[in-house]
């Protein structure tokens, strides 16, 4: 599904990332994991399409197509979904508003009419419900006077609704209690399946207790610097990123 090789990447004119190679096939979950500054984030911006980095090296496959050349709307239509460690507020937009115009742009893109509103909204509902999240805020603004607990799960809401290929979870755990972190596990754990995969950017072990990844990588001064399993997870927990 991804393909990522020697990927080199700037930002203020500084190298971040120093020769990526990442593989993810179909239905896998990959954790990423470092220390701050290792370049997680700077990782997920560049797959994403995050205005200010460049690009200086390497290439980056996605689901056969070059995704280096696709700008970030694109790459959303073609299925790559970003949950963002602080999700943004929008004001005067309400859920419903913001999430029919992004599934009908997805279905203009694929060359689909746009769904009739009827059929959205029974879906929407139908979303809703799988991710437990109560009817009435498809009529709030996004994300506006959220608890942290509450803007995760409309973001797992979002995936759900939008059921992308390869979702991408930067630091989504950073700062939040354990029942919100049981509300991102849950929805990623409820939208695993044989065609869709995630990444996991984090540097902290407890929401890899709920979910279980496939590989977890350790991502150091901008290189994968090992490869493995659990076993990573446990090594980090008890020695931090240092003996690496």
């Amino acid at each position: 599904m991804l393909e990522i090789q020697n990927l080199h990447a700037v930002i203020d004119g500084k190298e971040i990332l120093k020769g990526i190679d990442l593989s993810i096939g179909k239905g896998e979950v990959h954790a990423v994991m470092g220390p701050n500054g290792a370049g997680k984030s700077t990782l997920a911006a560049v797959l994403t399409g995050k205005p200010g980095y460049e690009v200086t090296e390497g290439a980056i496959s996605f689901n056969g197509q070059d995704l280096l050349a696709m700008v970030p709307e694109e790459r959303a239509w073609a299925g790559l979904f970003l949950s963002f460690q602080y999700p943004i507020e929008i004001p005067g937009v309400t859920i419903t508003a913001f999430m029919k115009a992004a599934v009908n742009a997805k279905r203009k893109a694929a060359g689909l009419p746009e769904m009739k509103t009827g059929d959205f909204l029974k879906l929407m509902k139908e979303k809703m419900a799988f991710v437990q999240m109560k009817p009435e805020f498809a009529k709030r603004e996004v994300n506006v006077g959220f608890s942290g607990g509450e803007k995760k799960r409309n973001e797992i809401f979002q995936m759900a609704l939008l059921e992308p290929s390869l979702s991408i979870l930067d630091e989504t755990d950073s700062g939040l209690d354990v029942d919100a972190l049981k509300i991102v596990a849950d929805g990623v754990n409820a939208l695993r399946s044989p065609q869709k995969s995630a990444i996991i950017v984090t540097h902290y072990h407890k929401l890899l207790e709920y979910v279980q990844p496939d590989f977890v990588h350790v991502l150091k001064a901008g290189r994968i610097v090992k490869t493995g399993g659990r076993e990573l997870i446990e090594a980090i927990e008890s020695k931090g990123f240092d003996q690496f």
